[in-house]
């Protein structure tokens, strides 16, 4: 497969039409492993956000494959919601080959070249706040994918409403870092988010959990609360989709960042 600048070279020197560079540009974004995955090798370029790999439902044998092909272009990868027993299982096929960190709260490997460093914390910072215990994996998910796209994280825990008093300090002191984003986590009522955007300038994101049980369990009533909100300025995204938070808010935060610049 012919690299991006080698089919523009090309062109440049009128060795290929433009037609046959457009064909050439379109398959040197994907990379096909066989029958096990289409590899988007060009997504972070065009769309801010670099390929992740969904490890619920692969085997470690494919996450481990996918994981070295893609960390084979000289940047780090994601691999989310992977159990722990996987994870031991990656390890060993990968072992010496690449670098790799398992967060097991969000349940997120992060492997990277062995040679190569962490994103530095460039935009944000982002404010995580969970309402209980039982919603620190999915606040976690956020975090861990804010934190790979290059930002600064803040988090406070267990704030919910049934002790509001427990919000205070930890949201002021977002409030005097100038948080860019929030993203809340809650579970139950889900009525957190629409408190804390009641305080707030900048944007919510408010993620409801699977976390509660009878009528409107699994995080619907949660859902709906969120979705109904009064509170101008909070968006919602699906139950117990914290990695969409978490790359939500980077792209606000590297927005808000860039606007800066600008206006500089």
């Amino acid at each position: 497969m012919k690299s991006m600048r080698e089919i523009l070279e090309n062109l440049l020197a009128g060795r290929i039409s433009m037609e046959e560079a457009a064909a050439r540009l379109s398959s040197a974004q994907v990379e096909v492993l066989g029958d096990l995955a289409r590899l988007d090798l060009r997504r972070e370029w065009r769309t801010g956000v670099p390929e992740v790999i969904l490890g619920q439902g692969k085997t470690a044998e494919a996450v481990a494959e996918i994981l070295l092909r893609l960390t084979a272009g000289g940047k780090a990868v994601l691999a989310t919601r992977v159990a722990e027993e996987n994870f031991a299982a990656v390890r060993e096929r990968l072992r010496d080959r690449i670098a790799l960190e398992y967060h097991p709260l969000s349940r997120i490997i992060v492997a990277r070249p062995a040679d190569t460093q962490a994103p530095q914390s460039d935009y944000g910072p982002i404010g995580i706040l969970a309402a209980g215990t039982s919603d620190i994996p999915v606040a976690e998910e956020a975090h861990i994918t804010a934190l790979y796209m290059g930002c600064q994280v803040e988090t406070a825990y267990d704030v919910g409403i049934a002790g509001i008093h427990r919000l205070i300090e930890p949201l002021r002191a977002m409030i005097e870092r100038e948080a860019k984003v929030y993203i809340v986590v809650a579970g139950m009522e889900g009525a957190l988010p629409s408190v804390v955007k009641g305080l707030v300038s900048a944007p919510v994101i408010g993620v409801p959990t699977s976390v509660g049980y009878g009528y409107g369990g699994g995080g619907q009533a949660a859902l709906m609360a969120m979705l109904q909100s009064c509170s101008p300025g909070l968006v919602v995204v699906n139950i117990d989709n914290g990695f969409g938070a978490g790359v939500a808010a980077a792209l606000i935060a590297r927005g808000a960042k860039n606007q800066g610049r600008d206006a500089e």
